[in-house]
């Protein structure tokens, strides 16, 4: 079967083509012929070593955590799946040397998860990093609801900056799915239009107005929570905006990783900052994750393309390198990668 594969960290030029056997699933595992492998930033900074200190976990790497496909085979005491099954697939690289940048792939039973027949294989391919991501930004408030569902969220008040992003998108559509009311900050006129396109009710440029002044107009009361792709960069933003109690979730380090804030008006507002990651979240947390978003998918709550805010950059399996280079330059919308 073709590759992708590196066996040195670096740029996406250690990305390589490669021809390996189909590998066989063993007690517990299923085999998925992956139709579309999704790419996300964890991909290339794994990739370039940013995690491990430059060094490489294993002897050689398949790449990327997320992706959808068929079943192909199951081993032995897998039971609630079938051979032809469509699948979407998170975490396949976590600590294992094979992702989704190849033909078939093998996991254990645990991180396939059948995908609705209403969901595309491209949808699939979405829902591992941004959406688990998204849920549980939107789970860690104190006295806020531990599941996300019709009705959850109603009366919070929840913002979410970089709404033109993947993790961002999956905020927004949940959030509304759920209930809450939603203000994006945005960059530009065209993420403007992504942003509404997902489903945000507000939308707030933050380079062409005050932002805290039209947060506040839009949430007199202040942000209940805030889903962080910036901290460092936001810190006087959010704590302009939060309210009383708030929660500001933070998933990603963007704009820098030393984060300064001032104190007393965070100890005033009893506020929090709940840190989080995917991949060190507990397994009751992550299974929740899982439920919710696959009945968000089942209920058309979570869309992708152009005209559903989150516009699609293909290619082909062998120019995983460039898909690689894409996402790592911050290409707007969702990169994936078709394998057939």
């Amino acid at each position: 079967m073709k590759a992708i594969s590196y066996a040195q960290t670096g740029g996406p030029e250690v990305l390589r083509l490669t021809e390996r056997p189909i590998p066989d699933p063993g007690p517990g595992e299923i085999r998925v012929r992956v139709r579309v492998s999704g790419v996300n930033p964890t991909d290339w900074k794994s990739r370039q070593g940013v995690t491990t200190g430059g060094k490489m976990a294993f002897p050689e790497i398949v790449p990327n955590q997320d992706g959808a496909g068929i079943v192909d085979a199951i081993g032995p005491g897998v039971t609630g799946f079938e051979a032809g099954q469509r699948v979407w697939l998170w975490e396949s690289a976590w600590q294992r040397p094979t992702g989704t940048a190849q033909e078939y792939t093998v996991l254990p039973v645990r991180n396939v998860v059948p995908l609705p027949d209403n969901a595309s294989f491209d949808l699939g391919a979405t829902l591992g990093v941004p959406a688990l991501t998204a849920h549980r930004a939107l789970t860690v408030t104190e006295g806020g609801p531990a599941r996300l569902a019709p009705g959850a969220l109603d009366g919070r008040a929840v913002l979410v900056a970089g709404g033109a992003g993947a993790v961002g998108h999956a905020a927004i559509e949940l959030a509304r799915w759920a209930g809450a009311e939603v203000v994006t900050t945005i960059s530009s006129d065209e993420k403007a239009t992504l942003a509404r396109a997902a489903g945000a009710h507000h939308i707030v440029n933050y380079r062409t107005e005050n932002a805290a002044e039209a947060i506040r107009k839009i949430f007199p009361g202040g942000a209940d929570l805030v889903v962080e792709v910036a901290p460092a960069v936001n810190a006087e933003l959010n704590e302009a905006v939060l309210a009383q109690g708030g929660t500001i979730a933070v998933y990603a380090n963007n704009g820098g990783e030393s984060l300064t804030q001032t104190i007393r008006p965070l100890m005033t507002l009893n506020a929090r900052y709940q840190f989080l990651l995917l991949y060190t979240m507990s397994d009751t947390v992550k299974a929740h994750a899982i439920e919710d978003v696959t009945a968000a998918v089942a209920a058309g709550a979570l869309r992708v393309g152009e005209e559903a805010g989150l516009p699609l950059h293909r290619f082909p399996l062998a120019r995983t390198a460039d898909a690689h280079a894409a996402v790592e330059a911050g290409a707007v919308g969702k990169v994936l990668i078709d394998i057939e």
